[in-house]
């Protein structure tokens, strides 16, 4: 076997010949001058073979992955040819892409790395520098999602996240059926929502949107309902819950500050007690809320008209919701407690796309939280962003809905 072969073998070289190697002990490179193997001059627009014009006056680099500590470079004159359709241009590279300085493989580690380490740590084992390994991870996830056009999409999900300090805040749209993210935009405006209607999705689409899900933001509300024309939107089930649970600790801290002595130890520790679901309580807990409902009766009737309120989760119809609505928002009304009645008001604001829960199948936004907390992970892994398109580059290569590492050739997935 020559020393030629043997390389091309180790390196795992496809598409290329090696025609010479030597070391650079100076910048501990390993420096292979190639050549395309059968290439046959193809234009790397058309794929057309076309007539050699001339060879390039000087050799090329182009950085590949590293091996034994040292970075492996290849180099190569490429021809500038005529293509019948194209014109002069440059032959197509079979081992990078057009104008690319970095082979195809290399630019494979990069996103994969990047999917499940901090780019610092990357950059150590990758012998790149950070601003290098961030150029690369950009311009690969973009040429990815370059003409990707979002498909199927009939129950979406909208929230927002924070990327930085300073109330910034990007707008993400969630295929709740597929668990993925379909956009990432900067803001949490209407102007932002209403951009990735009317620039993403066609009228065609918007009409195949059947289902939406969302909190009790207006803008959102709105959004959705003005582009969408047949939607059903359901506003999210955490969402009022937590206005319910919110309302009930209100209640307490209220009692808190009117009471003193031995009065305030009967509500001591009472507050996680009050968030539990009815069938998550233990022994101790019912003990503690028995005694509660002999020292304290307006908390425990809050969370007696707040463990009633979960029945109306059960009913699979909108009818039947709207009537239990009806019969323990009066009783809630009548329970002379303000952030309770506040409640009330709020849900008759919204109710009409709260009663649709048990229609849609149980509907909410778990998706988007579930999603919401890798992205979180991802924020935290790089201890924020300074700028929206790192945020986003990472979004889309985490969670987003084109799976960045499979859009490179079976063999330039090389780890």
């Amino acid at each position: 076997m020559t020393s030629s072969k043997f390389i091309t073998q180790l390196l795992r070289l496809t598409g290329m010949k090696v025609v010479a190697f030597w070391f650079c002990e100076r910048s501990r490179q390993f420096c292979l001058s190639v050549k395309p193997f059968k290439n046959g001059c193809r234009c790397p627009e058309c794929g057309r073979r076309g007539r050699i014009k001339r060879h390039m006056p000087s050799a090329r680099p182009w950085r590949d992955v590293c091996v034994a500590g040292r970075q492996v470079v290849l180099y190569y004159c490429p021809k500038e040819i005529i293509c019948p359709t194209h014109g002069r241009i440059q032959e197509q590279i079979p081992w990078a892409d057009p104008h690319a300085r970095i082979t195809c493989r290399l630019e494979y580690l990069v996103v994969v790395f990047a999917q499940i380490m901090t780019q610092k740590a990357a950059c150590k084992l990758l012998h790149l520098p950070k601003s290098t390994f961030s150029d690369i991870l950009h311009r690969t996830i973009e040429r990815a999602r370059d003409g990707h056009k979002i498909r199927g999409l009939k129950a979406v999900g909208v929230d927002e996240v924070s990327y930085r300090k300073g109330h910034k805040y990007a707008t993400i749209v969630y295929d709740l059926e597929r668990s993925r993210v379909v956009w990432v935009g900067k803001g949490k405006g209407r102007e932002t929502i209403d951009r990735f209607f009317e620039q993403h999705l066609s009228d065609y689409q918007r009409r195949q949107v059947r289902w939406a899900c969302c909190d009790l933001s207006e803008t959102y509300i709105g959004a959705l309902k003005h582009h969408c024309p047949n939607v059903t939107l359901v506003l999210d089930r955490f969402h009022i819950v937590k206005l319910l649970h919110t309302a009930v600790d209100e209640i307490r801290k209220q009692q808190w500050r009117i009471l003193s002595g031995d009065e305030r130890k009967a509500i001591k520790g009472l507050r996680w007690i009050l968030y539990k679901h009815p069938s998550n309580r233990t022994k101790e807990d019912k003990d503690i809320l028995k005694q509660l409902a002999r020292s304290n009766r307006r908390i425990m009737r809050a969370l007696t008209l707040k463990d009633e309120f979960e029945h109306f989760w059960t009913y699979k119809t909108p009818w039947g919701a709207l009537r239990f609505f009806k019969r323990w928002s009066t009783t809630a009304l009548k329970s002379r407690l303000e952030p309770i009645r506040s409640f009330v008001r709020t849900m008759r604001k919204h109710l009409p796309d709260v009663i649709t829960f048990g229609e849609s199948g149980g509907l909410t936004n778990a998706v988007a939280e579930g999603l919401n907390r890798i992205i979180r992970m991802v924020k935290n892994r790089a201890s924020g962003f300074q700028s929206f398109e790192p945020f986003s580059d990472l979004i889309y290569l985490t969670v987003g809905d084109v799976d960045i590492p499979a859009q490179f050739r079976p063999a330039d997935r090389t780890i």
